[in-house]
């Protein structure tokens, strides 16, 4: 059993007054590839590297399966490690860089060969085997260290930002790659990222951490379709949600034109009179202006499947964000209505920042 359970777990660094992570609680099921997420200095690398050991941990635990691994040095907690910059040894050849722990371990030559061989043909590098990391691609020397990790057969794999150095098209088919890769080998993965695309599209569960606090760990779409406070709305989603400050006013919240129902169990929810709308960029109904929320057409991006209109509101220097169709007639400068459609709002309360209930 490989599960890891981080159990109120809390990490300080010397002259900073709050935790870099605070009390995280976090399970990760046995071969579960569980994605951490967030902006620069939310806390996600420094719990990567507590459950490595590189690390300490100054309050809570880690466990491993049964295992507490809290102060276990590195190399007796069974994990292989996948680097942000490869982390390759450069006068050896492919075959030496993958199997160099196994020659460490002093594991017999012949089975060095073998695990290998095998982790070169599961990763298509069996041609490159005598290169040196010098004459290969930034896809192929991913591909390497992950090879380097997968023959040591370990419980857990850790990923930190693994495909940071790649350019944009190799970087989604080589993320396509590593999913795959994971859920055919079903070894427990902790990937680190600060790239909400590449989350969602790669884990069975992702966890969204904000300054050191985890806020939300959901599926991918329960991320999406039901974020838990404003920062996660915000966050998740691309192009981001659609955020608007918006008061109670009789039984409902008014946006533009439209009025938006409050069921009594969000109005009990409440601690104050403000609420945040939330719309995310395919959730608008465009119309003529003076049909919900007067705007004008600032700029328009044509991604040919997909449009975005970037909107400035009347009086205003709120710009919303409207996907359409792509080849719409759109063009900047027009005026347009916009309303949210039925079941596409989020509600949030405004002073604390949490989401109302749906119902």
């Amino acid at each position: 059993m490989s599960s890891v359970t981080f159990t109120d777990t809390t990490r300080f660094y010397a002259g900073v007054e709050k935790p870099a992570v605070d009390g995280l609680d976090l399970e990760i099921a046995d071969g579960e590839f569980l994605v951490l997420v967030g902006p620069s200095g939310c806390g996600k690398s420094t719990t990567l590297r507590m459950l490595a050991g590189l690390e300490g941990v100054d309050d809570g635990t880690i466990h491993i399966g049964d295992r507490d691994v809290t102060e276990l040095p590195p190399k007796d907690r069974d994990i292989a490690m996948v680097f942000q910059n490869y982390a390759l040894y450069p006068h050896m050849t492919v075959g030496e860089n993958i199997g160099f722990h196994l020659k460490i371990a002093k594991m017999a030559k012949e089975e060095r060969e073998k695990r290998v061989r095998e982790a070169a043909e599961l990763l298509d590098l069996t041609a490159y085997l005598d290169r040196k990391p010098a004459k290969l691609s930034g896809g192929q020397r991913q591909r390497v260290a992950m090879g380097r990790a997968i023959v040591r057969e370990p419980s857990v794999f850790l990923m930190d930002e693994p495909l940071s150095n790649l350019d944009a098209k190799l970087r989604v088919q080589t993320r396509t790659q590593i999913a795959s890769l994971q859920r055919r080998l079903g070894v427990t993965t902790l990937y680190v990222t600060h790239d909400q695309v590449e989350a969602m599209t790669m884990g069975d569960r992702v966890t969204v951490l904000s300054d050191g606090v985890l806020q939300q760990c959901d599926t991918p779409i329960g991320l999406f379709a039901r974020p838990v406070n404003v920062f996660v709305a915000g966050f998740i989603g691309s192009p981001a949600m659609n955020l608007l400050e918006s008061t109670v006013d009789g039984e409902g919240v008014v946006l533009g034109g439209t009025r938006i129902p409050l069921t009594p169990a969000q109005r009990s929810a409440l601690t104050g009179p403000g609420v945040v709308v939330g719309v995310r960029p395919e959730g608008w109904d465009l119309g003529e202006a003076g049909t919900g929320i007067d705007a004008v057409v600032e700029v328009v991006e044509e991604l040919g499947s997909d449009q975005y209109l970037y909107c400035r509101t009347s009086g205003s220097d709120k710009v919303f964000t409207v996907r359409t169709p792509g080849m719409a007639p759109w063009q900047r400068g027009e005026k347009l209505g916009l309303a949210p459609k039925p079941g596409a709002v989020h509600l949030f309360d405004a002073a604390s920042g949490d989401r109302l209930p749906d119902a």
